[in-house]
């Protein structure tokens, strides 16, 4: 089972609680583990946060998150003057600094962390996490009589290094009888 969930934000600090609380409860409903939807919530937080404070030029974001299986991949997506990802936010800020750990924060809180940013055109903050379930959760009342729903195309693509779901033939990815 995929889930998808996309939010068109204003450059408005309002937003990042909006954004924060809507990921945050959808995860709860679906059953995701308490401490998971913490580190995703602040990891969320710090990215939506960067581009209120460094994407000026920008009157809107969005904020993607999906869920396949037991990943959760979220992309939060300004259309600002972008920035130099070869140079930038690759140190450590001091501990004592007040600003400038937010990068550090999102590595720390989610499995993955990456940035496409072209100059002129906007920065893509790319996050994934493996979810943990509840016991009882919804998702596994939505996809008790499915099979293996938990490795869906997402999944196997990001097993294959791909970036796209892998499309499936009558016969299923491998060969095999077609989940569904």
């Amino acid at each position: 089972m995929e889930l998808k969930l996309t939010l068109a934000l204003p450059h408005d600090e309002y937003s990042v609680p909006v954004a924060r609380r809507v990921l945050a409860r959808s995860l709860e409903v679906l059953g995701v583990d308490d401490d998971v939807v913490a580190d995703i919530e602040l990891a969320l937080t710090e990215a939506c946060t960067n581009v209120l404070d460094h994407a000026a030029d920008t009157d809107e974001y969005e904020v993607s998150a999906g869920i396949d299986g037991a990943v959760c991949v979220i992309e939060v997506i300004d259309r600002g003057s972008g920035f130099d990802v070869a140079t930038q936010g690759l140190t450590e800020a001091e501990p004592s600094a007040e600003d400038g750990r937010g990068i550090q924060l999102m590595r720390a809180l989610v499995d993955e962390v990456s940035f496409t940013s072209r100059p002129h055109t906007g920065t893509v903050v790319h996050l994934e996490k493996q979810l943990t379930w509840s016991d009882g959760s919804a998702i596994d009342r939505l996809t008790e009589d499915a099979p293996d729903t938990r490795h869906g195309p997402w999944s196997q693509a990001r097993r294959n290094g791909d970036r796209e779901p892998v499309e499936l033939g009558e016969d299923g990815p491998a060969g095999g009888p077609r989940p569904g």
